[in-house]
């Protein structure tokens, strides 16, 4: 494979409908997308990105050409979903690398570029293939992701995104308990967050044209699922509406979010509610579902979203779980496979079965530990009858 180197006006409610969705996802559409990108990178392109600031999005400055090999291996391997390499990147992370606001937004936006290009070089050498065969999905992590040490799979913020910092030596929550000022405190910063970080897409039409969905992957608090509606919410004044999907992260099958320090978990029930709840005429996401979670725990969860789902699945299904061996929270590590994984053929089951649930749209790929090779795997998998 060879690799070269304004002003909107507003838009009503349908920039959130599902008449939406039918322009980038047809009706009764199953989508392979690509797995781990960070991962994938360190992995198979021996790049050191983990433990810094900016992790994966590093390569967007860095080593360009590389991003965009590792976007075509995983198209040669038969994604047709590519997602960015703006899951760190914000103002945040570029400012805690030494990097201007200047720079991160040209950054930011050459993200998408790169994924673009990596879309037109494939479709060239492939003729067969179409470019709006292929889709792009702007990744967007959660307010975690961009910090130090990350807390995607955590959801342990400072103020006034959360209740404190992170700490070694004291025992930490994710939970403001009876602080309602404090919640709500941490919802308007939240939503300030994703919404600056959104409008470096859409206030650029080039860019933004190139992005056929929108990501919000590892959402460990439902506070934070309510505030990326929000901020979508504001986002009204789009030129041209993108369907967009809200995925939730369960560490050890749990999700990170207690409702009192110290207390009970959230339940996948509680997040999927989050994100699809009729809420002051808040946005409902085009999709939902779970990412960077162990495989092992998906079908339990996918059956508590699907409790609250009470048999409307108009909204498209997105599963991206864990390779290999899963993400061990203490060892801050990911655990090496089992000799008898059967990463691809299991995830092939579980969407099959999902459909036969009534899932008629299904974005399913990898995500941690998952590279070319695993994806190749798995539409192999679910292609076999």
């Amino acid at each position: 494979m060879s690799v070269s180197d304004s002003e909107y006006p507003n838009c009503n409610s349908s920039f959130l409908s599902y008449r939406v969705l039918a322009k980038t996802m047809p009706k009764d559409s199953i989508l392979l997308s690509d797995g781990g990108l960070g991962t994938t990178l360190e992995d198979h392109f021996h790049l050191p990105i983990s433990h810094t600031p900016l992790w994966s999005a590093r390569i967007i400055l860095d080593a360009p050409n590389t991003l965009q090999q590792a976007h075509l291996a995983f198209l040669e391997a038969g994604s047709r979903v590519l997602l960015t390499a703006t899951y760190q990147a914000a103002f945040e992370s570029f400012d805690r690398a030494g990097y201007t606001r200047e720079i991160a937004t040209e950054a930011m936006r050459n993200a998408v570029d790169i994924a673009d290009k990596a879309r037109h070089q494939f479709c060239k050498e492939h003729l067969d293939v179409s470019p709006k065969d292929i889709r792009i999905a702007l990744s967007l992590g959660p307010f975690g992701a961009v910090l130090a040490p990350m807390q995607d799979f955590g959801g342990i913020y400072p103020l006034p995104y959360g209740p404190r910092a992170h700490s070694d030596t004291e025992e930490n929550t994710t939970s403001f308990g009876d602080d309602i000022e404090g919640k709500n405190n941490s919802i308007k910063a939240l939503t300030r967050f994703h919404e600056d970080r959104l409008r470096v897409f859409t206030s650029d039409k080039e860019t933004w044209d190139k992005v056929d969905f929108v990501a919000f992957e590892t959402v460990p608090l439902v506070r934070e699922v309510e505030a990326i509606r929000r901020a979508m919410d504001n986002m009204k004044e789009i030129i041209s509406p993108k369907p967009w999907w809200i995925t939730a992260t369960f560490p050890n099958g749990k999700y990170p979010e207690t409702r009192q320090p110290g207390g009970d978990h959230y339940t996948a029930s509680d997040a999927a509610t989050a994100m699809i709840r009729s809420d002051n005429n808040m946005p409902v996401p085009n999709g939902i579902g779970i990412n960077c979670t162990a495989l092992k725990y998906i079908p339990g969860l996918l059956q508590d979203f699907e409790r609250v789902m009470d048999g409307n699945k108009k909204l498209f299904l997105v599963l991206h779980p864990n390779g290999g061996g899963g993400f061990d929270l203490s060892a801050q590590a990911f655990r090496e496979p089992e000799e008898s994984d059967l990463w691809a053929e299991d995830l092939a089951s579980l969407v099959k079965e999902a459909k036969g649930r009534g899932w008629n749209e299904i974005i399913f790929g990898g995500c941690c530990k998952t590279g070319p090779g695993d994806i190749k795997a798995l539409g192999e998998a679910f292609s076999e009858e």
